[in-house]
């Protein structure tokens, strides 16, 4: 069962280097924040698998807050893309 757990590892870490390689050369913006949404989650699975090859919950609160972080980067890229600000200042003219 460990080797499978090894192998699972050893996939997820080449998905995150085509995930570099598309947020680098993705042509626009959209694909990058899919790039990077996806690159966020592709850790948190490298997380869970140490996790559970180390046999810890140690990491699981860590799992927890890069979950929320990736889910605001996502919001705020995706509202950036969208709108042209994250922040709308309520100029009201």
């Amino acid at each position: 069962m460990t080797i499978l757990f090894w192998v699972s590892l050893v996939l997820i870490v080449v998905s995150m280097a085509m995930f570099v390689y598309r947020l680098i050369k993705g042509p626009t913006a959209p694909d990058r924040v899919i790039a990077l949404d996806a690159m966020g989650v592709t850790l948190i699975s490298m997380i869970a698998l140490l996790s559970i090859l180390v046999g810890t919950n140690f990491y699981l609160e860590i799992i927890l807050l890069l979950a929320i972080l990736s889910f605001i980067g996502t919001v705020a890229f995706s509202k950036f893309i969208e709108k042209g600000e994250v922040f709308d200042r309520g100029n009201s003219d």
